[in-house]
């Protein structure tokens, strides 16, 4: 892979000039979208990296998809700014190739951490147990983009985003300062299996309405108890160069919702009404209830769980289908793009590009 570095007072002046033209226009238009490689170094497993270029896209293809990338392309400068993306249970970066669009058409670097034992080449340990040490795959992200000599010069890391989906909205929601535990999901589950079988199960089994629900809730709440029951032991974390997040879909059952009535940083959500794999009321619906400055970037009345995979993984069957298809009627293309500009929008308000003032949400200046 082709690298290159920009010394460092060239570097400065082209972050100033990308901040000021961004303050100016808006939006960083006419770049394409580079993608890159950080390659994994132990604990944590490879990033993916989305950035403006001047380079040519082509369609490339990454898993089921067929991208418009310019792969290993020379980055330019943007708004000197950040975005870590925590991806859902057994995810990975090409299922946010849209929201890291709309976040290098404004001027955005983009890095998706692949998370350790809950991701699309690795499911061994889902839950709780990689709930425990995404934060710190985030963080180190964050470390890592800053080392590389390919987008060092081109970010300032004093304030950086982190959006989440799904399990990576838990991830987004710790590092808000929420507090959870192990026990608080068993807890969770033991209160209310049936009306939120999938959060704590996930595509392991589901319920059919047959007499043998009755086997497979006991041996669910067996396996819970049995791995996650004891575990009483507050988890929250945060680091300060973290400056605004955005959780979509998140998984939120088992968090102190005390400890996110004030999150530490400005926190906006997305949120859906037919999601069949974390019902609505013990999760986004209840951050929301109990989080006063939080902002509803979205609510997708006809939405599904699946509707913040962006693209959505074409010919899903099964459980999985079940869980992340599009319900019948949602215009998937009519409104994703909209939603994904405003979560860009949202961390362009709050990560101000270099030279520029910050902007100030209503939801922000609630007192």
């Amino acid at each position: 892979m082709k690298r290159f570095t920009l010394r460092l007072r060239a570097g400065a002046w082209r972050r100033t000039l990308a901040g000021a033209a961004l303050a100016l226009t808006g939006t960083f238009a006419h770049a394409a979208v580079g993608l890159a490689g950080i390659a994994a170094t132990a604990p944590d497993g490879p990033i993916t990296v989305y950035y403006p270029t001047d380079g040519t896209a082509r369609p490339v293809v990454r898993g089921p998809f067929t991208l418009d990338l310019a792969v290993d392309a020379a980055p330019k400068a943007g708004n000197g700014r950040l975005v870590v993306v925590s991806h859902g249970s057994g995810g990975g970066a090409w299922t946010h190739a849209d929201v890291a669009r709309a976040l290098v058409d404004d001027g955005f670097v983009v890095a998706v951490p692949q998370h350790r034992g809950d991701s699309h080449g690795d499911d061994a340990h889902p839950g709780p147990d990689s709930w425990t040490i995404r934060p710190g795959e985030v963080v180190r992200a964050i470390d890592a983009v800053g080392r590389d000599p390919r987008f060092a010069a081109l970010v300032r890391l004093d304030k950086v985003g982190v959006y989440g989906m799904s399990a990576g909205g838990h991830t987004a929601l710790s590092l808000a300062g929420g507090r959870w535990s192990p026990a608080t999901f068993a807890h969770h589950c033991e209160a209310h299996l049936a009306e939120d079988f999938q959060s704590c199960v996930g595509l392991a089994t589901q319920l059919t309405g047959s007499p043998l629900d009755g086997v497979r809730k006991w041996l669910a709440l067996a396996v819970i108890r049995h791995r996650f029951g004891a575990d009483d032991r507050p988890r929250s974390d945060g680091d300060p160069r973290i400056a605004a997040i955005v959780a979509s879909v998140p998984f939120a059952a088992d968090f102190d919702m005390s400890s996110l009535a004030r999150p530490r940083v400005p926190l906006g959500l997305v949120t859906v009404q037919h999601d069949r794999w974390l019902t609505p009321r013990f999760h986004g619906d209840r951050v929301l209830a109990a989080c006063r400055p939080c902002e509803r970037l979205a609510d997708l009345a006809d939405g599904g769980h699946g509707a913040l995979l962006s693209p959505l993984p074409p010919g899903l069957t099964g459980l999985a289908g079940d869980m992340l298809n599009d319900p019948p009627g949602f215009a998937r293309a009519a409104t994703m793009p909209a939603v994904d500009r405003k979560i860009a929008a949202f961390f362009g308000a709050h990560l101000a590009p270099l030279g520029a003032p910050a902007a100030t949400s209503m939801a922000s200046a609630k007192p």
